[in-house]
């Protein structure tokens, strides 16, 4: 089979056609980022997302940010509250907010918003953390103030349990579990308070209003994750970093099944996080394996799940050998692609693995093909953010 056979230009009918071609029409279709910060591919994203509203009818974005950040950006989008500066600074994390593709998505987000009753929604759907976490007061916090009536735990115990919030996100805790307070007798007890909120909250659901039924939903779980987080960053055992990378993706999933309530939505985020086969990431001389958020979704959404992974062909000036994937796909004649995964497993036999100088991209493994519904082929990418 040749190459171009299972290829189409990435346009809007081609975007369409994927859709038409999968099994159902999926609630979320993710986006993958073979490498954070392309410049190219966000652009390419912003037209994927507009053409999705207004001809898939989408109404939904969501993106590897913190997901509490996230909120002020939903607020700005749906109410026009903040400014765009201001929700582009405080509203992402990872430096996702100096990116001009977000900004410009934003923007433009907000306009169409200003002119439809139908409103789009914004969610990040990273929990608030890195390898390190952040405290979780103000999850706990918001969490506590939704509460109604007398509480056995009153705002100044939750204050006094958590302590400064320096000690929470104290970066060297990343390596040195020795440091991690999330086995202490405090961060223990905020564990068990932070359950019998949420188990209050479900209580108190009917006199909430949806919205903040959906935030209070979205405090609980992240709460209660961020402590969980930080009960195994004091870890000293050889499976930390495995049980905190699957906590992670596990906490990414479950905001991600909560997007999906609200019909469908584009999730944007790295390939390693959307992919439905197993994460593996070589970590001194260990070898760490963990199911991603994306494999975790498609098991309760199944076919209502959709993955497309991106791959780069020339990234800066580091060009793929012919022999690869990227190699192959770059004979292709359009600058932008949209692939048939599984028909590409098919035309390419035996490929060479590709070997960037690139750290901060991860080639296409044609090896897991079969488990990707699509892929999206840059032939260059040059406006890259350079890392590290």
């Amino acid at each position: 089979m040749d190459i171009k056979d299972t290829a189409r230009p990435l346009d809007g009918a081609g975007v369409s056609a994927f859709l038409r071609s999968l099994p159902a029409k999926p609630l979320l279709l993710g986006l993958g980022e073979a490498r954070h910060f392309v410049e190219e591919l966000g652009e390419i994203r912003n037209e994927v997302f507009r053409h999705l509203v207004e001809h898939e009818g989408y109404r939904s974005f969501a993106i590897e940010s913190d997901c509490l950040m996230g909120l002020l950006v939903d607020d700005y989008l749906t109410t026009g509250a903040h400014t765009l500066d201001d929700v582009m600074e405080r509203g992402f994390s990872h430096a996702f907010g100096a990116s001009p593709a977000n900004r410009e998505l934003v923007r433009w987000m907000r306009a169409y918003n200003e002119e439809h009753d139908e409103k789009l929604r914004f969610f990040g759907f990273d929990a608030p953390l890195e390898y390190w976490a952040a405290s979780p007061r103000e999850a706990l916090t918001a969490l506590h103030g939704l509460l109604d009536g007398p509480l056995p735990w009153t705002r100044e115990t939750l204050d006094t349990l958590l302590g400064p919030d320096e000690r929470w996100s104290n970066e060297a805790t990343a390596m040195d579990p020795s440091q991690s307070i999330g086995q202490s007798a405090d961060a223990q007890r905020l564990r068990l308070i932070a359950d019998d909120l949420v188990a209050l909250l479900d209580t108190q659901a009917p006199r909430l209003s949806a919205q903040d039924r959906e935030r209070a939903a979205l405090y609980g779980r992240t709460a209660t994750g961020l402590l969980r987080y930080h009960y195994w960053m004091a870890d000293a055992s050889p499976e930390r970093w495995t049980r905190l990378s699957a906590l992670r993706d596990a906490m990414m999933a479950a905001n991600l099944r909560a997007v999906a309530e609200h019909g469908p939505a584009l999730v944007f985020a790295s390939n390693l996080h959307l992919q439905r086969n197993k994460s593996v990431m070589p970590l001194g001389d260990q070898q760490l394996e963990w199911w991603s958020a994306g494999a975790i979704t498609a098991t309760h959404l199944g076919d209502r799940y959709a993955f497309l992974a991106s791959a780069l062909g020339t990234v800066g000036d580091d060009a793929p050998a012919p022999d690869t994937v990227e190699g192959m796909l770059s004979t292709l004649p359009w600058d932008h692609s949209l692939l048939d995964a599984r028909r590409l497993a098919e035309a390419v036999t035996q490929p060479a693995p590709r070997v960037s100088h690139d750290f901060a991209y991860f080639p296409l493994d044609a090896a897991q093909l079969g488990h990707i519904d699509g892929v999206v082929f840059l032939k260059q990418a040059v406006r890259m953010k350079k890392l590290g």
